[in-house]
């Protein structure tokens, strides 16, 4: 059996970053393990490319439970050195510091900032928020290659008498901005590219691809190694000193309960003996629900050259608490919701509620790791959820129809001109609701009831066990979430490490 002071499971964005912090103290043995492949290629690579990653050999390629009116939604996540954060649309946005704030002593803005400025290099930023020598390097579409969609819904809001600001991760985080991308050099800046690539020579680092992780070994209270398959074969590892979980807020609960670690009642019937009762082990999943409005344009649109984005609007509903919920954006392909036909040129307009008061779960579909589970995101499950998405399509709707963008379109497609009415536009809403892809929730940090780590990320009721990844959020982000799990990598890292 294979033995390592540390075992990392899960090289996502999370997992890159803890393998590589850890590895530098040349007297830890780190292994990470993952179960997707190596490979960078272009899709992984070249930033308008990134659409092609979905439903590849690097997405685990999820289907949620059924949506409300919508049907089961697609739900990939990475299955990739790198993970989602290798796949994604490569935004790097904070969420509000008002939802930090929400997260339990030690976990706060003040206490996260080192570790967001820690992970990135943010050129020409306020250097007091930003950081300046992270290895993930990061920056806003320079200003002579933003797409004339983008530019168009931009001025549009600002017109609608939308707040504008020069930086959502910066000293005003609300209002309509350009964003920072991960892309430098004209290519993807993914964890697994910043982090781990550049120290794969270290001898204390082992890397082992194609390896599922299918359960944790704890014995008398303690976690002490890992099982997993590779080629096929079952292998073990053995973990002197800790092994931390960085499989997602999908992957994460999975592994725990796979591992007897979650609620009891669940485990049973699903034929597992618990090994720990640990109720909110694949609860409170949070996500981000997004609608489409879909414009059809009489030529196919230039195209744009980073992530099809590239503005973003962190704005307020009338149900707004302490920080935005809404975000509205554009994606510049010609696309449509699910089950409708897309335009042949065209784009679309997307609002998305960032502060969900909906939860949903993750729970186990069988005891055989290499079955799916059954993900449900609740999306929509509360009204309020509903309410935001209609004012944020209102929106979108008024702002399309206003000066800077009225000659850029020639027919809305989708929800289409007969759907004006309150109630038609709510029943198209639960339709076609679907994700932004941002699961978090799953594995709540917190010391009351439903939490599942404590405020170090140690596993409630397993020593040598940890959690690091978006699943330990307790209040979703109400951003992309990939940096802040890099925020949260870097700290646990220092918890673990001690560095």
């Amino acid at each position: 059996m294979d033995e390592y002071d540390f075992i990392v499971a899960g090289a996502g964005t999370a997992g890159c970053v803890v393998a590589a912090r850890l590895s530098q103290d040349a007297a830890a043995r780190v292994l990470l393990l993952e179960a997707g492949g190596a490979e960078r290629n272009r899709a992984m690579s070249v930033p308008n490319a990134w659409p092609e990653n979905l439903g590849s050999a690097a997405d685990w390629a999820d289907v949620t439970v059924g949506q409300a009116e919508a049907g089961p939604v697609t739900y990939p996540r990475g299955r990739v050195l790198g993970g989602s954060g290798a796949i994604n649309a490569m935004a790097h946005v904070r969420g509000h510091r008002a939802v930090y704030d929400s997260w339990p002593a030690g976990w706060r803005f003040a206490d996260l900032l080192p570790y967001l400025r820690r992970s990135e290099r943010a050129d020409g930023r306020d250097p007091v928020l930003r950081g300046t020598h992270g290895p993930v390097r990061v920056a806003p579409v320079p200003v002579a290659e933003r797409h004339q969609v983008a530019r168009a819904l931009a001025v549009g809001l600002g017109e609608a008498g939308c707040p504008v600001t020069d930086d959502l991760s910066g000293g005003v985080q609300e209002g309509v901005a350009w964003v920072d991308l991960a892309i430098a050099g004209g290519e993807r800046v993914s964890a697994a590219d910043a982090y781990l690539r550049p120290v794969l020579g270290r001898p204390n680092l082992v890397v082992r691809t194609g390896c599922l992780v299918t359960g944790l070994e704890v014995r008398q209270g303690g976690c002490t190694g890992v099982t997993y398959v590779r080629d096929g074969a079952p292998c073990e590892a053995r973990a002197d000193g800790e092994v931390i979980v960085c499989a997602g807020a999908v992957g994460s609960p999975q592994l725990l309960m796979l591992s007897g670690i979650g609620p009891a009642a669940l485990l049973r019937s699903a034929g597992i003996d618990p090994v720990v009762d640990l109720p909110g082990v694949g609860r409170d999943l949070q996500d981000h629900p997004i609608v489409m409005v879909s414009y059809v344009t009489s030529s196919p649109l230039p195209a744009s050259r980073y992530n099809h984005g590239e503005v973003y609007a962190a704005l307020r509903s009338g149900l707004a608490g302490a920080c935005p919920d809404l975000h509205l954006f554009p994606i510049l392909l010609p696309l449509a919701p699910a089950g409708h036909q897309p335009p042949q040129a065209g784009y679309v307009l997307v609002a998305a509620v960032v502060a969900p008061d909906s939860r949903g779960s993750v729970r186990l579909a069988s005891a055989d790791p290499r079955a799916a589970p059954l993900i449900d995101p609740g999306f929509l499950r509360e009204g309020r959820d509903t309410d935001r998405l209609e004012a944020g399509l209102g929106l979108i709707r008024q702002v399309a129809a206003g000066r800077p963008l009225a000659g850029l379109w020639e027919a809305e497609a989708w929800p289409g001109p007969d759907v004006r009415t309150s109630a038609d536009l709510r029943a198209y809403i639960r339709r076609t609701v679907s994700s932004y892809y941002h699961p978090a929730g799953t594995c709540r940090l917190g010391t009351g009831p439903g939490a599942v780590v404590d405020p170090q990320l140690r596993v409630h009721g397993v020593t040598g066990l940890r959690v690091a990844d978006a699943s330990v959020m307790p209040v979703i982000a109400n951003a992309h979430l990939n940096a802040t799990v890099l925020a949260i990598a870097e700290r646990a890292a220092v918890l673990i490490g001690g560095r």
